[in-house]
């Protein structure tokens, strides 16, 4: 997908993680989710996700990146 209004490096990863997941609807939250979470717990979601057979793999990632964000605020 090109986009000649990516000027950011967050923006072309959240255009990936819109790719990969085949999840255009949500482009903009993808791109949000690149912007403020930490690029470790997004890559292991996405991984988790790629790794699996879902339908809706958005809703999959999304599932993942919940459980790894409580699974990091119950270590601190």
């Amino acid at each position: 997908m090109e986009d000649k209004y990516i000027s950011r490096e967050f923006q072309k990863y959240g255009i990936y993680l819109t790719e990969e997941l085949n999840d255009y609807k949500h482009k903009s939250l993808y791109i949000k989710l690149a912007k403020t979470t930490h690029r470790s717990i997004l890559e292991k979601a996405l991984t988790y996700v790629s790794d699996s057979n879902a339908d809706n793999k958005g809703a999959l990632f999304m599932w993942k990146l919940k459980e790894l964000r409580t699974a990091q605020n119950g270590k601190k």
